[in-house]
């Protein structure tokens, strides 16, 4: 064979090797041809349900398959987050996860799974701030009237919040350590009893979820003290936050994110990422989630990754500081 013989057999052969990996490539990004199932661990109605729902109607006209919303509510969320993590891992099932279970509750109580190995991370969903609020004829004005009161009775000054270890909770008890003050817990189960009695004054201050609060706070029953994000939010714009009040890092909020069983294949995992954070950036997908006061928050895996350690070690340490239990 001459070298110009040999030349043209080698670039058929390197030709058909790349033709043949094509389309495995392509397979191995494929997503299952059925439908797709994503849980969401609370009851219809609330946050998390609406986020799943609005994004799923658009992921679902995008990939061309039914995405099927299932509410699994119990546990704060953490049922359906082990469900998750030992059920199919072929790109079926996907989880919009909550900062409970992935990043508080392994702080808290022995789970039957561990997020970190158990759930693979896909991106971030969205996020909401919670904001602190009091009752209109309270003689609290601003947060500096807040941390007045408290410094000079301390364990006087009570906060309302969904229950031990939520994120209302942990809200209160960090701005306790950075304000080094003293204010007492009252834990609800749930919003509403919670929202009921710091309208009533029954308790004086809540660190409620800006969709709760805001009718209330519009009609002129509750006063808006601050924000917990670390950026103001639009609907509520002349609100300051707790760290332009004089406590400058305080920045929390509650969060969604989407997670699959951790022993799904990487390239599906990467498809998820895509079609997901393609969704997210819709610009009328945008639109709709900033009307129920929730804020999309697209980014990488890893982006995710980083994000859950991150939250996972500021609660850790509050936790463990201030001897927190789920009781």
């Amino acid at each position: 064979m001459n070298l110009l013989s040999r030349v043209f057999t080698l670039l058929f052969f390197s030709l058909l090797s790349t033709s043949l990996l094509i389309p495995l490539s392509s397979q191995a990004q494929e997503l299952p041809k059925r439908s797709i199932t994503m849980y969401v661990g609370f009851a219809a109605g609330g946050g998390a349900d609406t986020s799943a729902r609005i994004i799923a109607k658009k992921l679902s006209e995008n990939i061309g398959q039914p995405v099927i919303v299932e509410n699994r509510p119990g546990a704060g969320g953490n049922i359906v987050h082990g469900t998750v993590a030992t059920g199919p891992s072929d790109g079926s099932v996907i989880l919009l996860g909550s900062i409970g279970p992935l990043s508080i509750a392994p702080h808290l109580m022995k789970l039957n799974y561990d997020p970190v190995k158990d759930l693979a991370p896909l991106t971030m969903g969205v996020a909401f701030p919670n904001i602190l609020v009091v009752p209109v004829d309270s003689s609290i004005k601003n947060l500096k009237d807040f941390v007045d009161q408290a410094k000079k009775d301390p364990g006087k000054i009570t906060f309302a919040s969904t229950g031990n270890g939520s994120a209302s909770h942990l809200q209160g008890e960090l701005l306790n350590v950075m304000a080094n003050i003293d204010t007492t817990h009252i834990p609800y189960k749930g919003g509403s009893p919670a929202l009921v009695d710091v309208l009533g004054g029954r308790v004086n201050s809540y660190y409620s979820t800006i969709s709760s609060a805001q009718p209330h706070i519009k009609s002129g029953k509750l006063r808006a003290i601050a924000v917990t994000s670390a950026k103001r939010v639009s609907s509520l714009p002349d609100v300051p936050t707790i760290a332009e009040s004089g406590y400058p890092g305080f920045d929390s909020s509650n969060w969604y994110a989407f997670v699959a069983s951790g022993k799904t294949p990487e390239p599906i995992l990467e498809r998820w990422n895509q079609e997901i954070v393609k969704v997210l950036k819709d610009k009328e997908v945008l639109q709709v989630l900033n009307e129920h006061g929730l804020f999309p928050m697209p980014g990488s895996r890893d982006d995710l990754k980083n994000y859950m350690a991150k939250e996972s070690r500021t609660w850790s340490k509050i936790i463990k500081d201030k001897q927190i239990t789920n009781d």
